[in-house]
């Protein structure tokens, strides 16, 4: 290969061109080399440490630097994307606006950096034009850039020289982690999940207090990713390996339930789908499958979507088709399954590295370190400085008249600094300082200022050398800080784990496998802690506890059903929520536990937080439902008889009331008052008679002034206890353990239907009411806010004695499975 060097012009005769041969092999490696160091440095990768590609960085960066704060008005994207452009990044504008429409979209980020005013584009539509759209710093991006004026990175020019930029940002949390990334670099690739930012500052903090933490350990507080779309995630599988190795895959669903869309008809309705999977590819790639006959059962499909409600798909199911088979084929033949592969590759040290959990912790944890190191030193030299000054104004004030002379005295302003140095014993600094002084300075309260000024920088830099003196302070100081900004930018975590099995391929050819969900035997399970499973119950085999107690193993209720049957979940409100067992997690029935379960409230969406789940019912059940509330009303149901709706209240509460309990009740049970003034109540429950589910009830338990039902239920085995907590209503909760005691049940006298009770448990001083209490069979089981197992005391007492002190918080109290 032959290259041509013009020569330089001159007066003369033009100097014959200049040829050099080249190899070809050579110059076309050494260019591609140059090309993809670009691409992996410049464009493609981000950062381990704050988590950006350099043109999301460049894009905070000038956006701080031009004032556009949360709490300002939004300017033109062009104005922006022209400022990234002419000052930072030497590239097309359409590649900017690109980057900062991503960090606009809320379907797109975990959390959100840049505040989005106009057409941001949707999963299934771009955005409009950056004339049209207009934007601002989201309030997490300041968490981002804060403290850059303190010297906490290194600057480096830009692209010609003229201006500084930083070449990482602070980073206030553990951004990558939080808001992954995806890029394509020349021989390398990067994808990174999003996670929940208050369990990923979790995690952090524990590594920050426990270094040689291992990574099992960190998943006790990041479990799973967790996407801006929701959705289910299947397959835990494959996030322990990602976690461990840096890459692993696993599969997304939506988030469906089956529910009657119309009189007689079934509906499949889809509320959320997998990461970047818009509601058009899913229809589209249904109608493909129902034209090519891959699928039947299909009536319609109606897209409900709009800005208030939410995603919500509607699919129709013809006549005759069981739904959830249905929702298989869906699984299989449209992105309501999607597949996502994690492959943790960012820079560290400018070095591209595959990284797993705790590596990608440690490093942001390092920055962290570094970044508070440097601030502090930062403000340590301020103050030193500030102290340095307000010395000699000190010395001045005090010596002020003739500090006033030596200045009159002097010829030029050197001679006065000069002098000023020599008879005051200043330094030149402090001279200068004295010079420039205002008369309006020189007042005695001017003097107490300066001297308040002095013992609060003394505070403050004996603060900052402590803090720069010892490592244990300096990682404190990091985790606080971390808190503090998981309490100020985290949400409710949106996707729900699920450790179970993804749709299996369809084979290409032969004949169809059998898509029928087996309508099997099964237990549903609900746990005190508001968790559920599925049991296996093959025929003649019993029901078998873990070896050991493990979390959430306190049982609520359990119902027999199938697996495609419906059950209904009882809510404190008065609801009946009705779902399908079917895609609960299956456990053996060899080895149940509960901790594998997830939480029924997540699992059946229940919107308010307030809003818990009482009890399990089976609608073709006979026996009658005896329902207790907080002020004292009773009432029986028969579920059969409810309305065939998704949900169904089953009571008229009275303002300000609520559910307290729910048990079946046949005539021959006793149904239990308990209340927090420690009374209990037990009569039969043929004494109610059975009702529906528009009526209110009728009067349970008298209660005293200022009572209330702290717990409702029905005895009806022999050996039965009663379990109570008391506690002051005045401490605050977890603050106290209590005492507790358990009391045989025949200790409690029958009494009529609406009338106070007796005694249940005598209070202590400082001991004014039953936080907790439990009636069922023995033993009973107590277990702490978190799940874990507590102890509870090992004799029976009394019935209206004291109790013994806890030695932890008990949160719930059930029952064992067997």
């Amino acid at each position: 290969m032959a290259r041509k060097t013009p020569a330089s012009p001159s007066s003369a005769d033009p100097a014959p061109e200049r040829i050099e041969d080249i190899d070809l092999e050579t110059e076309m490696q050494g260019s591609y080399l140059e090309y993809a160091y670009s691409v992996i440095y410049s464009r493609a990768l981000p950062d381990a440490r704050d988590g950006l590609k350099p043109v999301q960085r460049r894009i905070l960066y000038q956006m701080a630097e031009m004032g556009l704060r949360p709490d300002r008005g939004h300017v033109k994207s062009a104005r922006v994307v022209g400022e990234v452009m002419g000052k930072l990044h030497p590239h097309g504008d359409s590649a900017i606006y690109d980057a900062l429409v991503r960090l606009a979209q809320d379907f797109a980020l975990r959390v959100p950096l840049v505040d989005g005013h106009g057409n941001f584009g949707s999963l299934d539509d771009g955005p409009a034009a950056a004339r049209y759209t207009e934007a601002r710093l989201a309030s997490p991006a300041l968490s981002l850039t804060e403290n850059l004026e303190e010297d906490v990175v290194d600057f480096i020019p830009n692209y010609d020289g003229q201006f500084q930029q930083p070449s990482v940002l602070p980073a206030a949390y553990p951004n990558l982690l939080v808001n992954g990334a995806s890029g394509i670099a020349v021989g390398m690739a990067t994808n990174m999940a999003p996670h929940n930012l208050s369990e990923v500052v979790a995690a952090a903090t524990h590594l920050l207090e426990h270094p040689e933490a291992t990574t099992a350990e960190l998943m006790e507080f990041v479990p799973g990713p967790d996407f801006p779309s929701g959705g289910i995630l299947v397959g835990l599988d494959g996030v322990r390996d990602a976690y461990e190795t840096g890459r692993g895959a696993f599969k997304l669903r939506g988030k469906v339930s089956v529910e009657q869309v119309a009189p007689r008809r079934t509906g499949i309705v889809i509320t959320e789908l997998p990461y970047m999977v818009g509601p058009e590819r899913v229809i589209d790639k249904l109608k493909d499958a129902v034209q090519s006959k891959k699928l039947q059962g299909i009536s319609d499909v109606a897209d409900l979507t709009d800005r208030n409600n939410g995603l919500r798909l509607v699919i129709g199911i013809k006549t005759g088709f069981d739904p959830h088979a249905v929702l298989e084929l869906l699984y299989r033949l449209t992105p309501l399954e999607d597949s996502f592969s994690i492959n943790n590759v960012a820079l560290v040290d400018g070095q591209p590295r595959t990284l797993g959990l705790k590596e990608l912790l440690r490093v942001y944890i390092d920055h962290r370190l570094e970044v508070v190191t440097r601030r502090s030193r930062y403000r340590l030299d301020r103050r030193r400085e500030r102290l340095h000054l307000v010395q000699g104004l000190l010395v001045a004030i005090l010596d002020i008249d003739e500090v006033i002379q030596v200045i009159r005295s002097s010829d030029t302003s050197e001679q006065a600094r000069g002098r000023l140095c020599t008879v005051f014993d200043l330094d030149e600094v402090q001279a200068e300082y004295i010079l420039e002084l205002r008369l309006r300075r020189l007042t005695k309260f001017s003097r107490i200022e300066l001297e308040q000024e002095r013992d609060s920088l003394l505070a403050e830099i004996a603060q900052l050398e402590e803090l720069l003196g010892s490592e244990v302070l300096l990682r404190k100081t990091v985790a606080l800080e971390l808190e503090a900004t998981a309490d100020k930018h985290a949400t409710p975590r949106r996707t729900l784990l699920m450790n179970g099995k993804p749709a299996a391929p369809r084979a290409k050819k032969g004949a169809a496998p059998d898509l029928q969900i087996a309508d099997a035997p099964t237990l549903v399970a609900l746990s005190t802690t508001g968790r559920a499973v599925r049991v296996e119950v093959p025929d003649g085999q019993p029901l078998v506890a873990p070896a050991r107690r493990s979390k959430h193993d306190a049982i609520r209720a359990t119902v027999a059903t199938t697996v495609r049957g419906e059950v209904g979940a009882i809510t404190t409100k008065g609801r009946v929520v009705r779902f399908s067992p079917v895609d609960l997690p299956s456990v053996p029935s060899n080895s149940v536990q509960l901790g594998v379960g997830v939480r029924l409230h997540d699992y059946i969406g229940l919107t308010d937080r307030g809003e818990r789940i009482l009890t399990l019912v089976a609608f073709d059940d006979d026996t009658p439902l005896a329902l207790g509330t907080a002020q004292g009303v009773v009432k029986r149901v028969v579920p059969p008889a409810l309305p065939p709706k998704p949900e169904i209240e089953i009571i008229a509460l009275k303002p300000g009331d609520a559910l307290v309990g729910a048990a079946p009740a046949p005539d021959d049970a006793e149904l239990v008052f308990v209340s927090s003034d420690a009374q209990l109540l037990r009569f039969t429950a043929s004494a109610v008679r059975p009702q529906g589910a528009a009526a209110g009830g009728m009067a349970g338990m008298k209660l005293g002034a200022k009572a209330d039902v702290v717990f409702f239920g029905a005895a009806t085995g022999d050996e039965t206890v009663v379990v109570t907590v008391s506690g002051s209503e005045s401490t605050l909760p977890g603050a106290d353990a209590g005492r507790a005691k358990i009391s045989d049940f025949s200790e409690f006298p029958a009494k009529g239907r609406a009338t106070g009770g007796v005694r249940a448990h005598s209070f202590l001083k400082g001991e004014d009411r039953l936080t907790l209490a439990w009636v069922g069979p023995d033993p009973a089981r107590a277990v702490d806010p978190t799940g874990a197992v507590r102890k509870l005391p090992e004799t029976l007492a009394r019935r209206d004695a004291s109790g013994q002190p806890l030695d932890a918080v008990v949160g719930s109290i059930g029952r064992t499975l067997v």
